[in-house]
């Protein structure tokens, strides 16, 4: 009985772990998505922030994550800062925000 609530105990330690890990995972295949639309790695950055800061990011939502508790945001870097995100780069693994 002790083994069996060590393992769960353990469990529900990693499960933050494993759901950033899952934020990370959508966050890497939105990136590679931009990036292979032709926008350059330097250009932009993703950001993944919670749901009730993600209108204070300053960029365009393109995907969520931990079951919509976060949100990934997408800057342009320099000058076109104003541009938006390649349309094809928020079809993600998990449902995009809209």
């Amino acid at each position: 009985m002790k083994k069996r609530n060590a393992v769960v105990l353990m469990a529900m330690l990693a499960l933050p772990v494993l759901a950033q890990a899952s934020c990370e995972s959508v966050k890497a295949d939105i990136s590679k998505k931009i990036v292979n639309n032709g926008v350059a790695e330097s250009d932009f950055s993703l950001d993944i922030v919670p749901n009730d800061q993600a209108d204070q990011a300053g960029g365009q939502v393109v995907g969520h994550c931990e079951n919509d508790t976060q949100k990934i945001v997408y800057k342009k870097n320099g000058r076109d800062a104003e541009s938006n995100v390649p349309a094809s780069a928020g079809s993600s693994q998990d449902t995009p925000a809209q």
